[in-house]
């Protein structure tokens, strides 16, 4: 019997546009695959909508607070859908990423020194001594990051706007000099393995932000990463560190950076649970450099679906 996916994507997150990218992408490989698939646009009636498709697995496609911090997990679990990617509690420690650096820390990993504040006094004075990174605590595809140089003398006043939709807590850290590495890791408890290591190299912008992640030529991908191979070997052993720490399944995705012209310091950014699947996604690139299609990496993870997670 056919199996029948319900892909979850778009949903009403900032990062809509992104999980509706994912998903089709994800859905249409799920049929080259053999798998009859569902499109599931979703919004708040979502419970009743997945009642009524009874699939036998939930893709979920979802990016943003309430699709990857444990909300559509816990619908699921309820519901008793098997589901791809992690379960609640790994989710909603990954997606707030104080609490995420709490755990991270506890475990070993070296992270960049941080701060948990208010947008307002964050605006209000330096918190710390610049250059330092404003991030959003419960946010991704970097929406609202604020990158604070050595020579900016005045708080970043952004964070003061009426509009501001990223919420009221903000994470402050120092700036990390160097390479922008990513890391794939994936596999069931205890059998993760680490993919190959990107190095980011945004194009015309100061960072990796939204437009380097997803406009066509944003950025260039050098895989493997040009990095010794000790620290290629030591980058890979923190991302699986970090997904076993914060209890993570399917496939995650840990962010670093290096100086690897300065001081030599290596630190963990962040990990995500709902890593992009797009065209220009980083998770589909390392898995196929590792020989894994991308067709063969969504069924891998259907395959992989499970309740209580």
């Amino acid at each position: 019997m056919t199996k029948h996916v319900a892909v979850l994507m778009g949903g009403w997150d900032s990062e809509r546009q992104v999980s509706l990218w994912s998903g089709e992408a994800c859905a249409d490989a799920l049929e080259r695959s053999g798998f009859r698939v569902s499109r599931l646009d979703v919004g708040k009636d979502v419970w009743s909508r997945l009642e009524a498709l009874k699939p036998d697995v939930a893709f979920n496609a979802l990016h943003g607070p309430w699709g990857e911090g444990g909300a559509i997990q816990g619908i699921l679990e309820t519901l008793k859908i098997p589901y791809t990617h992690s379960g609640i509690l790994a989710s909603a420690l990954a997606m707030n990423k104080a609490k995420a650096k709490m755990v991270l820390a506890q475990a070993g990993l070296p992270l960049a020194r941080g701060v948990v504040t208010s947008r307002f006094e964050a605006a209000r004075e330096h918190v710390m001594p610049a250059p330092y990174v404003v991030k959003p605590v419960a946010e991704g595809s970097s929406f609202g990051v604020i990158i604070v140089s050595a020579e900016r003398t005045h708080p970043p006043q952004e964070l003061l706007r009426d509009d501001w939709p990223y919420g009221d807590t903000v994470l402050v850290e120092k700036f990390v000099a160097g390479l922008e590495l990513t890391c794939a890791v994936m596999g069931r408890p205890g059998e993760e393995r680490a993919l190959g290591i990107i190095e980011i190299l945004p194009e015309g912008q100061a960072f990796y932000d939204f437009d380097a992640k997803y406009r066509k030529g944003g950025s260039r991908h050098v895989l493997p990463a040009r990095i010794l191979p000790d620290i290629y070997q030591e980058v890979q052993m923190l991302a699986v560190r970090a997904h076993r720490a914060l209890g993570c399944r399917g496939v995650s995705r840990a962010d670093f950076r290096y100086d690897a012209e300065g001081t030599g310091e290596l630190v963990c950014l962040e990990v995500n649970t709902q890593p992009g699947m797009t065209a220009t996604s980083l998770v589909p690139e390392m898995a196929a450099h590792s020989g894994l299609s991308f067709e063969a990496l969504v069924t891998w993870l259907v395959e992989d679906a499970s309740c209580d997670r």
